[in-house]
């Protein structure tokens, strides 16, 4: 059974993606969201290993989570609207696109550890 990927933010104690897919490989890397459709609530994008994104030829905005390798927010950039070049984070070791607005409406913020984890399909996983 394929899994989706699940983001917690273990500090606000809220479910910041539930259906979730990882960017791993170069290729998945390297593509991202390009062409994709907007993000819908519950949806997110978790690229690793990644210190840096652009939303280049990207048609919608995204809110975006630099993390460290214990998965604590480094940096948070609501509201990345397209043909923009986010900052280069040297200490991150990966990233999660977000739809626009998540970062607020989970009052997520730098120093919010975030729980990455993965549950089957069709199947409801609480923190």
């Amino acid at each position: 059974m394929a899994a989706t990927l699940r983001i917690y933010n273990q500090a606000q104690k809220k479910l910041l993606v539930s259906e979730g897919r990882a960017a791993r490989s170069f290729w998945t890397r390297l593509r991202g969201l390009l062409g994709r459709s907007p993000l819908h609530i519950g949806q997110g994008l978790w690229i690793a290993p990644c210190n840096w994104i652009h939303t280049l030829g990207m048609g919608f905005s995204i809110d975006v989570l630099y993390l460290d390798r214990e998965g604590q927010v480094l940096h948070a950039a609501s509201e990345m609207h397209p043909n923009r070049i986010g900052p280069l984070l040297w200490r991150a070791s990966s990233v999660v696109e977000l739809p626009a607005g998540a970062i607020a409406d989970t009052g997520t913020r730098v120093g919010d550890r975030l729980e990455i984890t993965w549950a089957p399909r069709g199947r409801r996983s609480e923190p």
